[in-house]
């Protein structure tokens, strides 16, 4: 299946393009979201894109425009690109997190358990251990661990149980062999899903380190917008998104008056962000075309100048 970008329209919108602006793309996949960027920057516009996936990064090369340059590096390398590029603020940022569809559907890449094979399932191949290597030497208190905090999966014990007993008969190297050691310790299964569904999604989560990177791009991308730059998050499962509301969310309030302190109002922290709009999800549209977008939420949220956070904490309190 072609990667098809999800909320394109919305989460492009969601910047509020300058022609004249600099934007990041921290997350490039097949550049659906930097095309559209693209098309609405001006000659003297520009575009910093980001991607782990060094297929990513192959893929974009067939975008010639001398406004994007495009770097192979974590999303958590955010602050890091930024500074190497003597760029100190951009004007929006864009987060679209998960997997990309050519990851699921390349069988080589081990993402799936529809194809029967190799458990690789990282999202940059030139670094870290495949997952098989983890799964064959991970315990089974850490199996468990994984798969219920990441995979929010109720059998995870009987999972890591059942995964450490196939290992007895030689390593678990391949998708089908592991999808059919989860499927026979999962007794039961919402309707429409595979039994091996969670424990696959938290095996990735796990193994590419999805949450913690997220954890420590959100902060950079706020210390790196201009003030009135906008940060827009595309997210696909709960977790996910509860890091990325609650940072919005923090972030949008100035710190609180203690209690029974002699603490003036004007020597609280102010608000650094303030929410736009409501969390948009998929039309119904969108979802005919591309059930993959069934579960995306957007996020977004505008940097404030610091006049603007002070008065509103003045406000506040």
């Amino acid at each position: 299946m072609t990667h098809v970008a999800v909320l394109l329209h919305e989460a492009v919108d969601a910047l509020a393009i300058r022609p004249d602006g600099l934007y990041v793309d921290a997350t490039f996949g097949r550049g659906g979201h930097s095309r559209r960027i693209l098309e609405q920057l001006g000659p003297t516009g520009r575009l910093i894109a980001l991607d782990r996936d060094l297929a990513a990064i192959e893929a974009g090369r067939a975008i010639a425009d001398p406004r994007l340059s495009l770097l192979h590096a974590r999303f958590a390398q955010l602050g890091q690109v930024l500074a190497g590029l003597g760029i100190t603020a951009v004007d929006g940022i864009l987060l679209d997190l998960g997997v990309s569809s050519p990851q699921l559907d390349e069988a080589e890449r081990g993402f799936s358990f529809r194809f029967d094979a190799p458990l690789d399932m990282r999202m940059d191949r030139s670094a870290g251990l495949t997952l098989a290597q983890w799964l064959n030497t991970a315990d089974e208190a850490e199996l468990a661990k994984v798969i219920w905090d990441y995979g929010e999966e109720r059998f995870a014990k009987q999972i890591a149980k059942a995964i450490v007993a196939a290992r007895q008969g030689g390593p678990i190297t391949r998708t089908r062999q592991l999808a059919d050691v989860v499927g026979a310790a999962v007794r039961t299964r919402e309707p429409g899903q595979d039994p091996a569904t969670r424990t696959f999604q938290a095996l990735r989560i796990h193994l590419n380190q999805e949450l913690e990177e997220l954890s420590l791009v959100l902060p950079q991308a706020l210390q790196s917008l201009a003030p009135g730059g906008r940060l827009a998050v595309i997210s696909f499962h709960s977790l996910e998104d509860r890091l990325v509301k609650n940072f919005m969310r923090d972030s949008a309030r100035a710190e609180q008056m203690p209690e029974r302190l002699p603490v003036r109002a004007a020597d609280l922290a102010p608000a650094q962000m303030q929410l736009i709009g409501k969390p948009q999800r998929a039309s119904a549209e969108e979802l005919r075309r591309n059930p993959r977008a069934r579960s995306a939420t957007l996020r977004v949220a505008q940097k404030l100048a610091l006049a603007d956070g002070a008065a509103a904490n003045g406000v506040q309190h």
